[in-house]
This record gives C-alpha cells, sequence and structure tokens, in this order.
C-alpha cells in the first residue's frame, strides 16, 4: 500500500492550518520579536502577514493542480529540477522539525506554569516526554489525529478571544505611553534591520498554512478544498496576530515584555498577570497556550511525515520512509523518522536558538514555494503572476535579517544536505 486515504475536509483542513499557526507564534514568538523591535512589532506582523498571503496564494494554486504529499518538495520535482525539489523537502524538515521542538519547550513551559511549578530544569525532560507521546499519536492514524486537532484548536481559539477582550481595556488606557517611542530604545543606528529580524522571526508564526497543502493527498476535493482552507485560515489567522500582538504591547509596555524570562518559555501568560483581570487571564491564557502547543506539535509531526514519506518515494530519504501501513494507512516509518529528529532538537532546550533557525529554513522553503508558482501556465495559474514573484521577493528579503551565525548555520546544513543526496543517489545507481 502506497497510497494516503482522502479523510479530511474543508473543516479539518482549515484546523489543520490554524492548529499549525496559533501556537508558539502567538505564545512564544511575540516576545522574542518585541524584544527585536520594541512596539513596531505590531507593524511586523503585519509584514510578516503580507510575506504570508504571497506564499500562502503561492502554496494554494500549486496544491490545487499537484494535490499530492510532500508541498514543496513535489512542486520542485514538477515545476524546477530535482535538486530544488529535494532543498525544498530538506529545509522544510529543518525548519519545522525546529519549530516543533519549540512547540514542545512552549508546551512544557506553559504547562509547569499552570502547575506552580518552579523548576526549569524539568522543562526539557517532559518536552522530550510529549514529543514521544504525540507521536504515538500520529501513528494512529489521520482520522483520529484530525479529531484531536478539531479540540484543541477550539480551545485555543476560545482562550485567545477572551485574552483580547479582557486585555482591550488596559490597551486603550495605556496604549499612548506604551507604544512610545515606537522603536526599540535600543535598535541601534540601523532600527530597520532590526524590525525586518523581527518580521523574520514573525513569520515563521505564520507558516503553518503549509500543513494543508502538504496533506494534498489526503483532502477531500482537493483543487476545490485546499485553497479555501488556506485563505481562510490565513485571514483568521492574521486578525488573531495582530489583536494579541497590539494588547501585548500596548497593555504592559515593550520594556515589560521584553524583560519577560525564557527560563519557563511562557511570556503571554506573564503579560496575563499584568492585566486588570489577572487571575483569570492567566488561567485562560495557560490553558489555551498548552492545547496550542500540543496542536502545533501534532500538526507539525503529521506534515512533516509526509515530506519525508514523498522523500521516501522518490529515494531522497531510504525506501522505508516511503511506505504506507496497511493497518492504518499512515506513513508509519516516516512518521518515527520525524519524532526521532524532532525528539533530539528538543534536548537543545533553546527556544530562541531553535525558532531563530525555522526562520531562516523556512523563508528559503517558501522562496522556492513562490518560484515554483512562477512557473505555472496560464490555465494552472488561479491568481495573477505578479503574486509569487512578490512573495519571492519579500522572502529572499527577509531571510538573511536573522543573526548571521543562524543563516550560516542553515546554509552548511543544506550543503550536507546537498552532499547526503549526491551520495544516497550514486548508492541507489549502483544497486
Amino acid at each position: 500500500m502506497s497510497q494516503l486515504q482522502r479523510e479530511v475536509g474543508l473543516i479539518g483542513a482549515m484546523m489543520m492550518g490554524l492548529g499549525s499557526i496559533l501556537g508558539t507564534g502567538v505564545f512564544v514568538s511575540v516576545n522574542m520579536a518585541t524584544e527585536v523591535t520594541g512596539p513596531a512589532v505590531i507593524l511586523a506582523i503585519a509584514l510578516a502577514a503580507l510575506v504570508a498571503t504571497m506564499n500562502g496564494l503561492s502554496s494554494a494554486q500549486l496544491a490545487a493542480n499537484h494535490p499530492v504529499s510532500g508541498g514543496t518538495y513535489e512542486y520542485g520535482h514538477r515545476w524546477l529540477t530535482p535538486t530544488l525539489g529535494f532543498v525544498a523537502g530538506f529545509m522544510f524538515l529543518c525548519a519545522k522539525s525546529a519549530s516543533a521542538a519549540t512547540a514542545a519547550l512552549g508546551f512544557t513551559g506553559y504547562s509547569l506554569s499552570f502547575l506552580g511549578i518552579e523548576h526549569p530544569e524539568w522543562v526539557i525532560p517532559i518536552a522530550a516526554v510529549t514529543v514521544i507521546l504525540v507521536t504515538l499519536l500520529v501513528l494512529s492514524g489521520i482520522k483520529r489525529s484530525n479529531l484531536t486537532n478539531i479540540v484543541i484548536v477550539s480551545i485555543t481559539l476560545f482562550s485567545l478571544a477572551c485574552f483580547v477582550l479582557l486585555g482591550l481595556p488596559d490597551a486603550f488606557r495605556n496604549g499612548g505611553e506604551n507604544l512610545t517611542p515606537f522603536f526599540a530604545p535600543d535598535a541601534g543606528e540601523n532600527p530597520i534591520a532590526r524590525f525586518l529580524e523581527s518580521s523574520a522571526l514573525m513569520f515563521v508564526a505564520f507558516t503553518g498554512y503549509g500543513r494543508i497543502a502538504t496533506l494534498g493527498e489526503e483532502v477531500h476535493e482537493p483543487r476545490r478544498t485546499i485553497p479555501r482552507a488556506i485563505i481562510v485560515t490565513l485571514v483568521v489567522a492574521s486578525l488573531v496576530y495582530m489583536l494579541v500582538g497590539y494588547v501585548s504591547v500596548a497593555a504592559v509596555s515593550a520594556e515589560d515584555l521584553m524583560e519577560t524570562s525564557y527560563a519557563q518559555n511562557a511570556p503571554l501568560e506573564q503579560i496575563a498577570h499584568s492585566l486588570e483581570y489577572s487571575p483569570l487571564a492567566q488561567r485562560l491564557i495557560a490553558v489555551g497556550a498548552i492545547t496550542a502547543m500540543l496542536g502545533v506539535l501534532l500538526n507539525l509531526v503529521l506534515g512533516l511525515s509526509r515530506v519525508a514519506l514523498a522523500m521516501g518515494r522518490r529515494s531522497d530519504f531510504p525506501i522505508c520512509f516511503g511506505k504506507v501501513s496497511e493497518k492504518n494507512g499512515s506513513p508509519n516509518n516516516a512518521i518515527l523518522l520525524v519524532g526521532a529528529v524532532i525528539l533530539g532538537l528538543t534536548l537543545i532546550g533553546k527556544v530562541k536558538t531553535t525558532w531563530s533557525f525555522s526562520a531562516f529554513t523556512v523563508l528559503i522553503y517558501y522562496a522556492l514555494t513562490n518560484l515554483c508558482a512562477i512557473r505555472l501556465s496560464d490555465a494552472e495559474r488561479l491568481y495573477p503572476r505578479f503574486i509569487p514573484w512578490l512573495g519571492l521577493i519579500l522572502c529572499l528579503s527577509l531571510a538573511f535579517w536573522v543573526e548571521p551565525r543562524i543563516w550560516l548555520t542553515g546554509s552548511g546544513i543544506l550543503v550536507v544536505g546537498l552532499i547526503y543526496r549526491v551520495i544516497r543517489h550514486k548508492f541507489v545507481a549502483s544497486k
């Protein structure tokens, strides 16, 4: 058995996209982005949303024309070259594995904070166990994973809606003072550079819509369902992020937000602590964050395993990863591989390191997505040609504004991946 089953409808696809987006980005990365650029993080979120929208439209029309598992890895093979397809798949696995590790660490931080446990040394072990348990859930099949995700996302959306409603009075009351100066005082002589770095960090928060495309083989009526699901997901996520970002900075000040400790990886809960309805807001945010991090981790294991499956089918990975279980219709070997990689990254234990690395690698991935969309014929195209061009320019413009050590590391890992591919294909050809 090599084909996946179509078990996901429009609502399920939308919820998978939201489950991948409304997690680490809204509960963790707003803090990191504010540390870089101050109150201007609100505009950084808007720029990140614009880039994500361009990329989302490119992904939507590619998935509508080629609805198979693997996302840009498969699109690269069809519209570019096998090498660029490999680069896309490899960078996606690197980027989103780092995001998944961030989600596991964030889940643990919020959980310990919710339970009143002040033992930072427990974060990594509990995060590792969480990765293992989520991997086992995904092994049970797409139908059960989809139902679990819908419940998780519903709780998360309710929690964030309550946070915004409870925080708006403080934001309106304190906004004039807390939003001045708009750029961080220590942004140096080049606040634009810091702003672009902040936008790159926030962009990663929006990229969960890609999970819809990577599940193209499991979605009903993909040409109709995937574009609609991606667009609705991005609209809802952008509104939520802008509101949460505004309340976070306007209600408690960028300085307080920047001083939030990463020790327990729970910055949004500490923001809630400063609100007028502090106890209620804290509990709602803690519950929402816990479910959101689980949702992100769940959806990333799902999406990453489908890319690993596609790479196994084309022999870029060992062929055992390209097989689908006859028992439950899931790519079990690919799921176990992805779970192991995420587990290893989780042991790093540093949220900002994993998130910054994800920012660089995922921007390269979506640059290739837009390049594929540029190559679509007029008959295949669903949206104007300028959209993928704009997405490509924006992705490449943001990619190298993360810390130099991060993009140098990412470039080095890509070189290692390409060397592996050459060796792998020589080995396969010799058999």
